[in-house]
């Protein structure tokens, strides 16, 4: 089973081999393949298998800039919302993949927009 956070539920259908480091790219590369494979997904608060090797987490916060884990919280909170699920559930990645063009007009609005990575993101919207 895959534990990931709200806001990586959406974002990881999107991912097109950009990140911080080889290590990184290598761990995102192996999630989605276990994630397309049906390993099951738990859907957790905070730090989750994607953030395991993410260079701005520090003792299970993200320090990516100020302020920022306030944020991030933020957008797991927007995302459950909107695919309708809660912090425990456990499910395939295809139902979550078909949620997303569902939900991608009112996610787009509330967090692409300002965010780092939405050139990556925005090439295959």
């Amino acid at each position: 089973m895959i534990k990931l956070r709200g806001h990586h539920l959406i974002c990881l259908h999107f991912f097109e081999g950009e990140g911080y480091s080889k290590k990184f790219i290598s761990n995102l590369k192996g999630i989605i393949k276990n994630l397309e494979n049906d390993t099951k997904t738990k859907i957790v608060d905070g730090a989750d298998a994607v953030c395991a090797y993410c260079p701005h987490l520090k003792t299970n916060i993200c320090i990516y800039k100020p302020g920022y884990e306030k944020e991030i919280e933020a957008l797991d909170k927007m995302a459950l919302k909107l695919l309708n699920l809660k912090k425990g559930d456990a499910l395939l990645w295809r139902k979550i993949k078909s949620k997303i063009s569902k939900i991608l007009p009112k996610w787009q609005e509330f967090a692409c927009f300002s965010c780092d990575w939405r050139k990556v993101c925005f090439t295959k919207l």
